[in-house]
């Protein structure tokens, strides 16, 4: 089973930038409703795992991290492969992402190695042609210093994915109360 573990958003935020995604006319979309911040992406795990990894987030432990967005920006340099909306780290999302790497550890699950740099995606490339490079970059001059008010998140969720042709179909398998 696909999964990952990410914090949900409010919905008047996804709103908004699914329509500010919506500004380009290439790449693939992510829609509102799938829109969210990844704490560990799990990859495939038998369900036997998953329910280990439950009872382990279950005694989780963590107080709400206060989620603040602050611009556009691109992962891949020259040759973006996805826009996102950059979330400041702060010590109570950083400490979240942690434990919930440990707990994934802790019952056998192999995370990669790469750097936490908080996100929430907009929009994936495979190969962008001149004219869209230009698109792009516009866009991220345009809205690039796009913010929005400070929020807590209330939960965290084990989430489901199911890859499609047109977008991943998610399925929250739980959800996990922080402290606020």
């Amino acid at each position: 089973m696909r999964a990952f573990i990410g914090l949900p958003l409010p919905h008047d935020l996804t709103d908004r930038l699914e329509t500010l995604a919506m500004g380009l006319r290439f790449g693939r979309a992510v829609p509102a409703e799938n829109m969210h911040i990844t704490l560990a992406f799990l990859d495939d795990q038998p369900e036997e795992i998953l329910a280990e990894l439950h009872e382990e987030l279950s005694g989780l432990s963590s107080r709400a991290p206060e989620i603040e967005i602050k611009g556009l920006d691109v992962f891949g340099g020259g040759k973006p492969r996805l826009l996102f909306a950059s979330v400041e780290p702060n010590e109570a999302l950083t400490a979240l992402h942690k434990k919930i790497r440990q707990a994934a550890r802790s019952v056998g699950i192999e995370l990669s190695h790469e750097r936490f740099r908080p996100h929430i995606t907009l929009r994936r490339f495979n190969r962008l042609h001149p004219g869209e490079h230009q698109e792009l970059e516009h866009l991220i001059a345009l809205e690039g210093a796009f913010s929005w008010p400070k929020f807590q998140a209330p939960s965290f969720d084990m989430v489901h994915s199911v890859l499609s042709h047109e977008a991943a179909q998610y399925e929250t398998l739980a959800s996990y109360p922080l402290a606020p």
